[in-house]
């Protein structure tokens, strides 16, 4: 009860800014003691309690278990005790019920964090208990319930086709599909007895729309055979809503009413069933003429975007069906849809002009990407695009005699009709774009001059004056050249390259951010693994780009606006790993600028991609002009350590893994084993174990092996070894998400301690990284993963290290904890392992680690020693050499794939590719492994190496392959 007094105080406290950090403090140490949860359920459900406070408590409740619900790390203490989650279980659901909607929905978040760990194996009495809750007439209760379980089942969307997802499917269909059935044939006659009672029909709307949306996750990954069978009864629902009219469920304002999130939701249904289910869906035909009906009646308010956009999808997806392409095939069904349906959605409207001016940074957002939901305009392209696929010839005709009537009209009054030059560039380049990637249209329409288009209709636009009274005109043009870049020539892009320039003088938000975006993207242009655009071709105008581009994004005068908009950043990075070490005479300028933009966004980070793209920013300096310039390191430490240590002081989450990344790099620059006193300093903090949170941990490990690399000696003088041990023993090793990092310290450790310091810490390490390995094994099976690769690399390393003074090292730590313990990893882990690797590298260094414990263990040469296992080493390295690994751009420089827009942005951990370091590889300096195992051969005294070639000739793939690589090695064979 004690808990339960103080919870009031203390979460009124949370709402405070003034009293907010101390309350969470002490909130955090509270929320370890057993029971806790279950109070704060209890306050959660207490009536009498301020709705405020029992709205806190709720959205402590789910971050609470987001927390804590999974433990990531085996040796971390479960704070949430076996009782007090059977508790937690028991009381969900009927808490979930009873609370109002606002809280309901933040419990129903938390029972689907536990869901996605627990369901259904752990908690096989959820679903049961959910369906009993369901109800034939309290429509609030139902609508909770049907939230929960789509909140379950929504993963599946996304989710890898696996055995296990399957079996958890089937559990799920078993139980639900049959109340699942009759809820949703209820809801439709509810809904027709209550036609005109608002109240009523709003609960029931939000109700249809869950069962929608359950529907589509039942559906997702495959259909099942109920749905198959039942396929009528919902299909006829499905026609029934989506020429369904009530204005009851319509809203007046500009976002989609229920109404429209039904219809938006059977269309979602119908796409998935036209692309995946076609052969078993005979009713498909029926809703071909109610989608061009949908398609054809609504207007244009802003309200029903979500609605055509995915009605338009559904349209595009039959219409690429070779069996029904007959439904659209004549002259006059293609005429009907491109005048009645396409034509109308690609003209810009009011309210596309209003956000334009109100908020152009989104207006950009869904032009270029889509945003959250597709644009109108994009849907229309598409649709475009289908009849193109099928009817190329028929499709241009149509659209180009359209294009030239709207250019004809514009031309005719310019200022009062440029809308009309807008639709047709944008259909120009919607007939014309075939296929495209993030690297640009790929595949043109044959029947389209899109230089010659460019030429007498837009390159006009990018000469004239930057600031015009038809912005939207200066974007149209130079979102031309972007879309079509890889069409013009190198000469052509040159060309217009300066017009790019220029635009970024535009007054106009849009157009110079355009700009910006249409500079990147040529930059980023290649050709097979060779970049177009070189730094001499950009030398000319890097000054001018770089002053503009931050003249406009130092004009955001708070964090917010400053960090806005991050297409400006990514050109401010693009130009800089273009013109890489020609930045030199401007670089302390461009430093200066970026960590103060830094020091200000800091205060407030909103924009990840903006911050993402700084750091990039720093990194690309870092790495392109500190191997030329001692002085232009100690420079960038200088203005860079002052922001960095108020980033770390103050504890910006978002912004301290790109902060550990670049220190890294910093300190990789330096040269001995000694760390300056800056470096020091920072080590200690960098050591507590509270630092190392999940987002921080790869970027402090990669830290902390720089600082192995480059301060050995100084971490061994301060005792701070055995702190760096604790940390990967305590943090690393047993993580089930960061093991594989706690080997790479290891191999960092392996190769900077000495060997006379190391050896006294290897039992307990190699004790440590086993025990882990252990839960790789589960029965007969073993879970081969990025864990066990690195633990093989690691191993390899152990054999062919000279410091560590050969194989027998490691092996006598193994043999020190269990006899015969190196036999069994070897088999069971590291020679299976050793063939699943693919990188060159790799594979060398894990050839050259078994040839060195091959030629050069005292172990492996014993006579007593078991020979069968000897021979499974010889045939693991031979299969190694012989069998080719699987082919990868070795080439291609990495800066150049730079691109988040390809890779995703993660809010975890984003890896900074300027900062990569530059990877020592053991066998750079080693032959190729053929050569190696002979040279290795050779050098082993007579006595030995007579061993080892008796032990060779019992093996027939020695006797066939080891004959050549002698013979590559211009050294005869004496067996």
């Amino acid at each position: 009860m004690e808990i339960f007094n103080v919870l009031p105080q203390l979460l009124s406290q949370t709402l405070n800014p003034l009293t907010q950090k101390e309350a969470s403090v002490q909130l955090s140490q509270i929320e370890t003691q057993s029971g806790f949860s279950l109070v704060l359920l209890k306050f959660i459900s207490d009536d009498s309690v301020d709705l405020t406070l029992r709205m806190s408590a709720a959205v402590y409740f789910k971050n609470y278990i987001k927390r804590n619900w999974v433990i990531d790390n085996e040796k971390d203490v479960d704070r949430i005790s076996p009782q007090d989650r059977l508790g937690i279980k028991n009381q969900i659901v009927q808490l979930m019920i009873n609370v109002p909607e606002r809280i309901q929905l933040q419990i129903s978040d938390a029972l689907s964090l536990i869901a996605a760990s627990d369901f259904p194996e752990n908690w096989t009495n959820l679903l049961p208990e959910l369906i009993s809750k369901l109800s034939p007439t309290d429509y609030r209760v139902n609508n909770g319930i049907l939230g929960t379980a789509h909140s379950i089942f929504k993963r599946w969307r996304s989710a890898f086709r696996s055995d296990e997802l399957f079996l958890n499917i089937k559990y799920v269909l078993e139980l639900f599909c049959e109340p699942y059935m009759q809820l949703f044939q209820i809801t439709d006659k509810l809904i027709g007895e209550n036609n005109n009672n608002p109240v009523a029909l709003q609960i029931l709307g939000r109700s249809l729309i869950l069962l929608i949306k359950i529907y589509y996750d039942l559906n997702c990954q495959d259909l099942p055979e109920f749905f198959e069978d039942n396929m009528s009864v919902f299909m006829g629902l499905f026609e029934k809503y989506l020429s369904y009219q009530n204005p009851l469920l319509v809203t007046d304002d500009e976002e989609a009413g229920p109404l429209e999130q039904i219809k938006t939701g059977i269309c979602y249904i119908l796409e998935l069933y036209v692309s995946r289910y076609e052969d078993a869906f005979p009713q498909l035909n029926a809703f071909v003429p109610i989608v061009v009906n949908l398609l054809t009646n609504t207007n244009d308010e802003p309200k029903y975007d979500s609605m055509v956009c995915k009605a338009f999808a559904v349209l595009t997806t039959i219409v690429k069906l070779e069996n029904h392409a007959h439904m659209f095939a004549n002259a006059d069904s293609i005429k009907s849809i491109c005048e009645r349906i396409a034509l109308p959605n690609v003209v810009i409207r009011t309210v596309d002009e209003e956000l334009y001016e109100d908020n152009p940074i989104e207006y950009i957002r869904r032009d270029l990407e889509g945003s959250d939901t597709d644009t109108r305009r994009r849907a229309a392209a598409d649709l475009i695009k289908g009849l193109l696929e099928r009817f190329e010839e028929q499709v241009t005709k149509i659209l180009l005699e359209y294009i030239n009537r709207y250019l004809q009209t514009y031309a005719a009054n310019p200022k009062g009709n440029w809308k009309d030059k807008d639709t047709a560039i944008f259909l120009l380049v919607a007939i014309a774009s075939r296929s495209a990637t993030s690297q640009g249209v790929t595949k043109t329409n044959e029947h389209v001059d899109i230089v010659d288009f460019f030429s007498k209709n837009v390159l006009s636009d990018l000469q004239s004056d930057v600031n015009t009274d038809m912005p939207i005109l200066k974007v149209d043009a130079i979102k031309y050249v972007y879309t079509f870049r890889n069409q013009l020539t190198k000469d052509q892009l040159l060309t217009v390259f300066p017009l790019l320039v220029r635009h970024l003088e535009s007054s106009d938000y849009v157009v110079y951010t355009y700009a910006a975006i249409a500079i990147e993207r040529i930059l980023f242009m290649r050709h097979g693994k060779t970049m177009i655009f070189t730094a001499a071709d950009v030398k000319p105008y890097t000054e001018t780009l770089l002053s503009q581009l931050f003249r406009l994004i130092e004009s955001g005068g708070t964090p917010e606006k400053l960090s806005e908009n991050d297409y400006l950043m990514r050109a401010v990075m693009r130009v800089i790993i273009t013109s890489r070490q020609d930045m030199a005479p401007y670089v302390n300028i461009i430093m200066g600028k970026l960590t103060a933009i830094l020091s200000v966004i800091s205060q407030n980070p909103s924009n990840p991609r903006f911050n993402h793209y700084i750091f990039e920013s720093i990194g690309a300096l870092i790495r392109f002009i500190c191997p030329i310039s001692d002085a232009a390191l100690t420079e960038f430490e200088n203005m860079c350590f002052g922001p960095f240590q108020t980033i770390l002081s103050q504890g910006v989450q978002e912004f301290s893994p790109y902060v550990f990344q670049l220190l890294a790099q910093l300190l990789e620059q330096h040269k001995g084993t000694e760390l300056t006193p800056a470096y020091v300093s920072l080590l200690t903090p960098l050591l507590n174990p509270a630092l190392w949170e999940q987002g921080n941990i790869p970027a402090l490990v990669r830290l902390v092996q720089a600082y192995l690399d480059k301060g050995i000696t100084t971490i061994l003088a301060n005792n701070q070894l055995e702190a760096i041990l604790g940390i990967f023993q305590q943090k690393l090793i047993y993580s089930r998400q960061f093991d594989h990092n706690g080997i790479l310290l290891l191999i960092s450790i392996t190769k900077r301690v000495p060997v006379d310091v190391l050896i006294n810490y290897m039992p307990a390490l190699l004790a440590a990284v086993l025990k882990r390995l252990q839960n790789k094994k589960k029965g007969e099976v073993i879970m081969y993963d990025r864990f066990t690769r690195n633990f093989t690399l690691w191993m390899c390393l152990c054999f062919l290290q000279e410091s560590l003074g050969g194989p027998d090292t490691i092996i006598r730590v193994y043999e020190g904890l269990q006899p015969q313990l190196f036999n069994q990893i070897m088999t069971l882990f590291v020679l299976t392992d050793v063939m699943k690797l693919n990188d060159p590298n790799d594979r060398k260094l894990a050839g050259a680690g078994l040839i060195r414990l091959l030629t050069h263990s005292e172990y492996v040469i014993q006579t007593s020693y078991d020979v069968g296992l000897w021979s499974k080493y010889i045939y693991t390295l031979l299969a190694l050499l012989e069998l080719p690994a699987t082919v990868e751009d070795e080439d291609i420089d990495e800066l150049y794939t730079l691109d988040i827009d390809e890779g995703g942005y993660q809010t975890t951990f984003a890896k900074l590719t300027t900062a990569n370091p530059t990877i020592e590889h053991p066998t750079t300096s080693l032959p190729p492994c053929p050569i190696y195992l002979v040279q290795q051969l050779m050098s082993m005294p007579n006595d030995k190496r007579r061993v080892i070639m008796d032990l060779l000739k019992q093996s027939k793939e020695a006797q066939e392959f080891l004959p050549k690589y002698f013979l590559s090695a211009n050294v005869p064979l004496d067996w």
